[in-house]
């Protein structure tokens, strides 16, 4: 008999990574495969669905699905009809979230939730998370997170924020450059997202025991010391700030150089100062009450600060600008470092627009603190993609690398609900963001015997804990996948 358990295992994969048929799947993964290792779902299934999902696009020639959008929604649908063909009980929450549930062998039992976003940033990649899990004793949910990369709103993690309680009512007016708002844009796929039911999207932190995500490294170092999987000890904090600079409009022709109060000329004068003074943070920031000498280390080896939009009005060829507006993403490990960093840029770039003669108006549009990884869970995820390489190699690996990472991720706003643990795969020349981003199909693989065998693990432990007459307090582990994002 094909449990929905089995049938879970194939969706879960489905979520983040795009198929085949989920019959001709849930047939090998009956047996699991002669040889235990599951290639066929956690290997060749998975990356045909990374495939499809990373098809459902809203632009033409690449890749965009952003919270909301006409694909955002197709691929929720699509998600949702792969957990209902699992055999899952599905539904939509009130943030977009798409949820599948069974209830497993004790429906009464803590569930264990497994989740990951749908959403990507423009011109995006296909991977980005992955996993899958095995026969729990406990009810299962997946959830499909609506949005974590914050590009249409400027406003990250809103639907982990939302489930993990932190995400602010105020959120529901934010708009984006449309005009369009959280809460419209919600209304408009016939969601009535009000006050009161946002708050109803919170997870009670008494019936969870921990949060995994699986998710490519997006970075090089991995691929550097040749090893496909490493865990995460800890995820950097994060501002991201609009600058808007403004200044006098007028003909680029007649308008003297030494009279001009020019907004795009500022504020290339301040893009070269952040690039300064992230690449060598020493240099500007003071030893004082807020800076000594750990924390302007650590803002060396992790401080990285990037301009990736800017516009101009009018924006025409002949035109000295009147306004230039532009945003600031910055990142680093030390969060007292981080805010030391922005006072001192603030201060300095206060002052380049006093003697340009131009305005400048700084606003924080997003900030999230550095996360620590839970020191259990890293070390259950080390063991376990140990005894995942080991299943495919047949060798005792070298030890797992041990990452920080500089990209945000659901795991943050997860971290205020319950301890998290993450685990990287390798992604070749460490792109990501971008279409050139590639996974290794033998790394998806893997990956996934990595979650296989962390939950094997939990499976053991809490079924001697219940057969010993221990406190049945369930497991509840999100597990984020290789998702069709970012």
């Amino acid at each position: 008999m094909i449990t929905p358990l089995r049938f879970l295992q194939l969706c879960v994969l489905s979520m983040v990574l795009p198929t085949t048929s989920a019959t001709t799947a849930s047939a090998s993964m009956l047996s699991g495969g002669e040889d235990g290792l599951h290639a066929e779902i956690l290997r060749d299934e998975a990356v045909a669905r990374l495939n499809q999902l990373g098809k459902v696009s809203d632009a033409d020639g690449y890749l965009e699905r952003t919270f909301m959008s006409p694909a955002s929604v197709r691929a929720a649908s699509l998600i949702r009809a792969w957990m209902e063909d699992a055999g899952l009980t599905t539904w939509v929450d009130y943030m977009g979230n798409v949820h599948g549930r069974v209830e497993g062998l004790n429906a009464s039992a803590e569930a264990l939730l497994i989740g990951s976003h749908l959403d990507t940033v423009v011109d995006a990649g296909i991977f980005d998370g992955n996993g899958t899990l095995t026969n729990l004793i406990r009810p299962v949910e997946v959830i499909a997170f609506s949005d974590e990369e914050g590009v249409r709103f400027q406003s990250t993690f809103l639907g982990s924020a939302a489930v993990a309680g932190i995400l602010p009512v105020s959120a529901l007016q934010i708009s984006d450059k449309s005009g369009v708002n959280v809460q419209d844009a919600l209304r408009e796929n016939s969601i009535a997202i009000t006050e009161e039911n946002l708050f109803r999207l919170k997870y009670d932190p008494q019936s969870v025991w921990g949060y995994i995500e699986v998710h490519i490294e997006q970075g090089p170092v991995l691929e550097w010391v040749g090893f496909p999987l490493g865990v995460v000890k800890g995820i950097a904090g994060q501002t991201r700030l609009k600058i808007t600079v403004r200044g006098t409009q007028g003909h680029a022709g007649t308008v003297p150089m030494s009279l001009r109060q020019d907004p795009m000329a500022a504020s290339a004068e301040l893009i070269i100062l952040l690039e300064s003074l992230c690449k060598s943070p020493k240099d500007f920031l003071s030893y004082d009450g807020h800076c000594n000498d750990s924390t302007v280390e650590s803002l060396s080896n992790s401080l990285v600060c990037t301009v990736g939009e800017i516009s101009t009005w009018p924006s025409a060829s002949n035109v000295i600008p009147g306004q230039v507006t532009f945003t600031v993403d910055l990142r680093a490990m030390d969060d007292m470092g981080r805010e030391a960093a922005l006072y001192e840029l603030s201060n300095r770039m206060y002052e380049i627009c006093a003697r340009r003669s131009v305005s400048c108006i700084i606003e924080r549009k997003h900030d999230a603190n550095a996360v620590i990884s839970d020191s259990e869970l890293t070390s259950e995820l080390k063991f376990a993609a140990n005894a995942a390489l080991k299943r495919i190699t047949g060798e005792i690996q070298d030890e797992v690398p041990v990452l920080m990472s500089g990209a945000g991720h659901d795991a943050m706003a997860m971290s205020h609900l319950t301890k998290v643990g993450m685990l990287f795969v390798r992604c070749r020349g460490g792109v990501s963001h971008s279409p050139a981003e590639h996974v290794l199909d033998d790394d998806v693989w893997a990956a996934g015997l990595a979650i296989l065998a962390f939950l094997e693990m939990h499976s053991a432990a809490l079924a001697e804990e219940s057969h010993t007459g221990g406190r049945d307090e369930g497991i509840t582990v999100v597990v984020g996948m290789i998702n069709s994002v970012q």
